[in-house]
């Protein structure tokens, strides 16, 4: 779980049930949530915040130890925040100054924002809780929040790869209507997808993206796109058909369509509009038990069935438009322009990071429901011990 608002002194979060002798630092995170910042289309936002990370509890010497990980993200810009996100009474006549800088911005950050962007969160969260301002509302409905899951997503990637050498690598196959031919990426192309602008192997498609997304840019606008995730080393068995909600494809969409901006999750490719005859894997026993293709996913009867685990996610484009959509001013109930607050042309490259991690999470609570917790050498031998009766069951 998690806490804090965008604009606020910091997000924290904290991650229950990590065996004992995952490896983590607070480097480790830096880097991580590095990651999450890169891609073209970014706003300046992204320039200026620096995500200065501590690690407050649940490590030891650079190892977890068993209780609850507790990381806090400091927000760089909270001087500039602290009057209008005080978490103490305030005196009116304080937001109405400048905090002494000069910088008539700061008036405008403590204006009451009474007009709700379309797309977001701010009319219903305003009605919900009945505030007649939608800064508390936007303010932990932000996509900034990611940057907890980031981090927490790393707990779960370390213990993954510590415990079962899962990895997890992401792509970006869409931008607006522009898209990649590439197949899923694998574990070694990680760095190179790193390295690319808007994170995919397909040069040609690398061109079109970015031209794709300085053009929403240049016309006042925003592009959505669509992110690919793959899970590699991921064993047989996780998940369950017992139950509606033990189904590992319902928690994986679940938690990939809790993103800010998802709004689709596909689990494989090609088999919602092929006959069965063709959309399924079939299983051949030369080379040993092996599947010819991978159209499912990696997910059979709500259970990982031994195939990468593959899950595509569509993002929506960011909701909050420079050039403002048309909405009402809750202050005096007349049409106007919705409130702007700076944002990036396209989010679909951190979207990518981010999809890693809640996959990654979401692997991790798999793994500990299945094979238990306690420490990485307890669970790495459990995982050993069934993976090799696995083998002599499809090999006798």
């Amino acid at each position: 779980m998690s806490a804090g608002e965008s604009h606020g002194e910091a997000l924290v979060g904290i991650i229950d049930g990590v065996p004992k002798g995952v490896e983590l630092s607070t480097q480790m995170l830096a880097d991580e949530l590095a990651r999450r910042r890169q891609g073209h289309g970014r706003g300046a936002r992204q320039r200026f915040e620096q995500d200065r990370v501590r690690i407050l509890g649940g490590v030891r010497h650079g190892l977890t130890i068993g209780s609850p990980v507790a990381i806090e993200i400091a927000n760089s810009e909270w001087p500039k925040w602290q009057v209008v996100m005080s978490p103490n009474p305030v005196d009116p006549k304080d937001l109405l100054i400048d905090a002494g800088t000069g910088d008539e911005r700061e008036v405008a950050r403590n204006r009451p924002l009474t007009r709700p962007r379309p797309g977001h969160a701010d009319l219903a969260g305003m009605m919900k809780f009945g505030h007649e301002d939608a800064r508390p509302v936007l303010e932990r409905a932000s996509a900034r929040e990611t940057a907890t899951r980031v981090a927490l997503g790393l707990v779960a990637r370390q213990f993954l790869r510590q415990v079962a050498g899962i990895e997890i690598v992401s792509h970006v196959v869409a931008v607006g209507e522009e898209t990649a031919d590439a197949p899923a990426p694998l574990p070694q192309d990680a760095h190179r997808l790193d390295a690319s602008a808007v994170r995919t192997l397909d040069e040609d498609a690398q061109m079109r993206f970015i031209v794709a997304i300085d053009q929403a840019k240049k016309s006042g606008d925003t592009i959505g796109g669509v992110a690919e995730v793959a899970a590699y080393g991921v064993p047989v068995g996780l998940g369950s058909y017992t139950q509606w909600d033990e189904r590992l494809d319902a928690s994986l969409a679940a938690a990939l369509m809790s993103i800010q901006s998802a709004k689709s999750v596909e689990i494989g490719q090609g088999q919602v509009d092929q006959l069965g005859s063709t959309a399924h894997d079939e299983i051949v026993v030369e080379e040993g038990p092996r599947r010819l293709s991978n159209r499912a996913g990696g997910i059979e009867g709500g259970m990982s069935n031994g195939e990468p685990i593959v899950a595509r996610v569509g993002f929506k484009p960011i909701s909050t438009v420079p050039r403002a959509r048309s909405t009402i001013d809750l202050a005096t109930g007349t049409q106007a322009p919705a409130l702007h607050q700076r944002s990036d042309a396209s989010q679909i490259v951190p979207a990518t990071v981010i999809c890693e991690s809640m996959v990654a999470l979401t692997l991790a609570n798999e793994i500990i429901k299945m094979f238990g917790t306690g420490s990485v050498e307890r669970i790495r031998a459990a995982i050993a011990d069934y993976n090799t009766a696995v083998s002599e069951r499809l090999n006798p």
